[in-house]
């Protein structure tokens, strides 16, 4: 557990996922993907759609195929957005302990960024309704990255923009695959704590960094 943020003072960078690490959205999909698969006559187990709810847009994709639903993967981005962005103007929050965590960054002339999957039609709303978007220096979309989290891309070019080496920069990833590949770009690492990534849990403690259950950790 990590227990000062001066622990950390070294590092000029500090990339943040938003999903499942930032604020408490994951919960949002599980809702869109039982009501498109119901929408589909589709059954699922809780535990698939647990796990579909912390999936990429191109593994959610391949999830639904393996049931019979045929999509493209623009018709789920847009069906999935479409669906999500009323929550994410009006019903979703921070998860404990980040604004106080971003204020000391800000405070201390930390450089902030945001390596998200979203789209800007869901990451500013849920930002500005949340009073924290102007903290960030740099938000940077998969999509303008031109790869997926499977992929270092998107922390490459969040560490371009805020401009700072790959290896002054530290990471908060609520998943396994951005935990391994924030590592291949040369970061440091935390794994944050979701529980729809609970699967990953033994890996993630094993491999990152840092793990912790949230990030009221560092303001101690």
């Amino acid at each position: 557990m990590i227990t000062s943020f001066m622990k950390y003072a070294r590092f000029a960078g500090y990339i943040f996922d938003l999903d499942g690490t930032l604020v408490d959205s994951n919960g949002v999909w599980e809702k869109i993907d039982r009501k498109v698969l119901e929408k589909n006559h589709v059954r699922a187990t809780d535990s698939e759609i647990r796990a579909a709810a912390a999936m990429t847009y191109e593994e959610c994709l391949e999830f639904f195929h393996s049931k019979g639903i045929k999509c493209t993967l623009e018709e789920l981005k847009e069906e999935f957005d479409s669906m999500a962005e009323k929550e994410y103007r009006y019903n979703i929050f921070l998860k404990d302990g980040v604004r106080e965590f971003l204020t000391g960054l800000k405070n201390a002339g930390k450089k902030i960024a945001i390596a998200t999957a979203s789209p800007k039609r869901l990451y500013e709303p849920v930002l500005r309704h949340n009073c924290i978007y102007g903290m960030f220096d740099a938000i940077v979309t998969t999509d303008e990255a031109g790869a997926s989290k499977d992929h270092p891309d998107v922390y490459l070019l969040a560490a371009e923009r805020l401009g700072v080496s790959p290896q002054s920069c530290v990471v908060f990833e609520d998943v396994l695959r951005g935990i391994v590949s924030a590592q291949n770009a040369g970061m440091y690492t935390v794994a944050v704590y979701d529980k729809y990534s609970v699967g990953d849990v033994v890996t993630m403690r094993n491999i990152a960094d840092e793990f912790v259950m949230e990030l009221s950790s560092f303001n101690n």
